[in-house]
């Protein structure tokens, strides 16, 4: 979906057309051994979000209809509440197929929008057009990163969700 950030997001390709991407994108050496381009697979941190912003325009839609209001009240921006999680997948040794070898446990890290609200010109107070009704259900959470890794290794989570955090980072100093 199109979509610009103003100002561009620092750090973060300018390019929004991202698929899957490798989760260590730039090292060339291994973790602990285990080919790094089997290791993680992610979603651009904004990409995602937009893309399930997109999914829920009806219910946007629908929470703007019910407050008397049109997508052209909101002419100043809107905030969009994430609820992020991170959490093992406990052992998949038997679950990957034939493909290389992979360490035995996987973790996927995942966020969940909460609610989004607009400030309609000239009002103090933020209206919440869409609130998230079921925030624990697996259909309101969606996947950001799938890694083959043990929860309890630390050294390779920060390094795979570094970038991850590089670009909510980044978001936040943008609109």
């Amino acid at each position: 979906h199109l979509f610009e950030w103003q100002p561009a997001l620092k750090n973060v390709s300018s390019s929004w057309d991202v698929g899957i991407i490798d989760g260590l994108s730039g090292w060339t050496s291994s973790v602990d051994d285990v080919p790094a381009d089997t290791i993680a697979r992610r979603f651009r941190y904004d990409v995602a979000l937009v893309s399930a912003l997109k999914d829920l325009e009806e219910d946007i839609m629908e929470g703007l209809r019910e407050r008397g209001m049109d997508d052209s009240t909101c002419t100043s921006g809107f905030t969009v509440v994430v609820k992020e999680s991170c959490d093992g997948m406990g052992d998949v040794s038997e679950k990957h197929g034939s493909g290389p070898a992979v360490p035995e446990k996987a973790v996927r890290f995942s966020f969940t929008i909460m609610s989004i609200s607009i400030r309609a010109e000239g009002e103090e107070d933020a209206i919440t057009i869409f609130q998230e009704q079921k925030p624990n259900s697996e259909l309101s959470c969606r996947p950001l990163c799938l890694m083959f890794v043990d929860e309890s290794d630390h050294e390779t989570l920060t390094a795979i969700l570094g970038p991850v955090v590089a670009e909510r980072k980044a978001m936040l100093e943008s609109r």
